[in-house]
């Protein structure tokens, strides 16, 4: 890992254990947090060139609803911040299920910048299941079905397994590519299987080693990313298996 990467990791460490202390004057919640992982993948693409540890720290705060939060992925091998993404939310909680409406700006180093707004339902019940839609307005121009299920096991000791499964469809995104022909499709585009393992610290402190799965669910998903893998210099797998650990302290 480059010294840089080693500073903003502790860098981010120190904030993770500074936001543990509880802040009597914030009236609401959050959480600070800071993943290493071998590489970075979203939906189902590998948006980097390399297998060197990417650090993503995480700051969101949330108050009377409304939500603030801030992700950015490091690159240790460039030196560099490939993408920072900034979300405003807005949750309502009902009996049986939660809904969410949101937007998130996407700051990207190596392709031009994009946006979405989206809404979520998300019911408490068996598995937790949630149905996200995703609208990017920009330079997407279509849309993202996230459907998840996930699913935790008390293992003793306060700690748990966490098991997640997710499938995307693609409608239309630009962002998410091209079938052989060149042109825009709306298909099943990438599934994930995800586990974790939470170990408590403290009250409010959380390690978190994590391992993930992602793989296309369509012949049209299967070769727009491929293509976009190669453009991004990752190779043509279309099936990337990776994990890390996380550090989070909620406050």
């Amino acid at each position: 890992m480059k010294i840089k990467g080693v500073a903003l990791g502790i860098l981010t460490l120190v904030l993770v254990v500074f936001a543990s202390a509880r802040v009597h004057a914030f009236e609401g919640s959050g959480s600070a947090s800071v993943d290493f992982m071998s590489s970075y993948v979203w939906r189902g693409q590998k948006l980097v060139d390399n297998d060197d540890v990417m650090v993503q720290p995480a700051l969101s705060v949330e108050s009377a609803g409304f939500g603030f939060g801030f992700w950015t992925n490091y690159d240790t091998n460039y030196n560099e911040n490939t993408e920072t993404d900034l979300t405003l939310s807005y949750t309502r909680t009902y009996e049986g299920f939660s809904a969410t409406v949101g937007y998130i700006h996407y700051d990207l180093i190596n392709s031009l910048d994009t946006e979405e707004i989206f809404v979520s339902v998300a019911f408490d019940t068996m598995l937790s299941p949630s149905v996200t839609l995703f609208h990017d307005f920009d330079e997407g121009s279509g849309q993202y079905l996230l459907l998840s299920v996930g699913h935790s096991i008390d293992i003793g000791g306060d700690m748990a397994l966490n098991l997640g499964a997710s499938a995307g469809i693609n409608f239309d995104n630009k962002i998410l590519g091209t079938d052989k022909k060149g042109k825009e499709f709306s298909d099943f585009y990438n599934g994930e299987l995800s586990a974790s393992l939470s170990i408590p610290v403290t009250d409010s402190i959380t390690i978190e080693p994590k391992v993930a799965y992602s793989f296309p669910l369509s012949d049209d998903a299967d070769d727009a990313i491929e293509a976009l893998n190669k453009g991004y210099n990752s190779g043509s797998d279309t099936e990337v298996f990776y994990g890390g650990v996380g550090v989070s302290a909620s406050f």
